[in-house]
């Protein structure tokens, strides 16, 4: 696809280069262009839509639920790019499918996390809404990432996130030659004590964006490290995938017992059996 303007309103979006008729109502938000190939190999087909910068999106069908993909690239500017252009195709949901770091120590590499909400230290979510605003997972994406993990028989974790716009400075690491921001010392401490679960760099904007247009957005990542007990593997990278990819379907499913039962929003008094 090409594109002869940045006009946000045109059907081919200036950045991801999709349009309308190339994405699914729910799209699931890798970081790394690279993992598209192992998401998508747990659907049951899929065709490539477009590739332009960090941004790669393929299209297919997950037990017979539409469903895409499109990587969103390191941090929060070109993951709210993402957002902002794929709500303007239609889509609906979003689940940011990634790695992460965990602060608490009964969490082991390869667990999940489910965010639940999501701590906004970046800071492309306070150029759209005032500091004190939620970064809020939707309860039906959370609900379903859920039913999802435990289906698979995954080992997870639900919490809060804490979203950095660096990996060095940011989460407490140390920069070039031993350079330390100011608080790095005490950032994983504090986070810790306030019983966040996990450190990654995009989901409070996901959340964020999703929040203000209305729309549905959740997080599941794999632990790759965890900062408490100095492990670091990436091992079950492919978990939080198949998760987000069972939980499209389950998401699917509840959308459609609410259009049965005439209601909104899903609740407990509802089942998919």
């Amino acid at each position: 696809m090409s594109h002869d303007s940045e006009d946000p309103n045109a059907d081919v979006q200036y950045h991801l280069e999709v349009g309308p008729d190339d994405v699914a109502e729910t799209v699931l938000l890798p970081g790394n262009p690279e993992r598209l190939e192992k998401i998508v190999a747990f659907w049951d087909d899929y065709e490539m839509r477009a590739h332009h910068r960090e941004y790669r999106t393929a299209t297919g069908e997950a037990d017979g639920t539409p469903i895409s993909v499109t990587s969103t690239g390191i941090g929060s500017p070109s993951a709210a790019i993402a957002v902002e252009e794929l709500a303007r195709v239609g889509v609906e949901t979003f689940i940011r499918v990634g790695s992460c770091g965990a602060i608490q120590p009964e969490m082991a590499v390869g667990d999940l996390v489910i965010t639940t909400g999501a701590v906004r230290q970046e800071g492309t979510s306070d150029e759209y809404v005032r500091e004190d605003y939620p970064a809020a997972a939707d309860y039906e994406v959370v609900s379903a990432l859920v039913a999802a993990a435990e289906r698979l028989g995954y080992e997870y974790h639900t919490g809060v996130t804490m979203s950095a716009d660096s990996f060095y400075a940011g989460q407490g690491r140390p920069g070039f030659d031993g350079f330390e921001a100011a608080g790095a010392d005490d950032l994983v401490d504090e986070l810790k004590a306030a019983n966040v679960t996990n450190i990654e760099m995009e989901a409070s904007a996901i959340l964020t964006l999703a929040s203000l247009y209305g729309l549905r957005a959740g997080a599941v990542c794999t632990v790759y490290a965890n900062r408490e007990t100095g492990e670091f593997r990436t091992e079950g990278e492919s978990r939080a995938a198949e998760t987000a990819t069972l939980a499209t379907h389950l998401l699917a499913k509840m959308d459609a017992v609410k259009r049965e039962k005439g209601v909104d929003r899903w609740h407990a008094g509802l089942s998919l059996e």
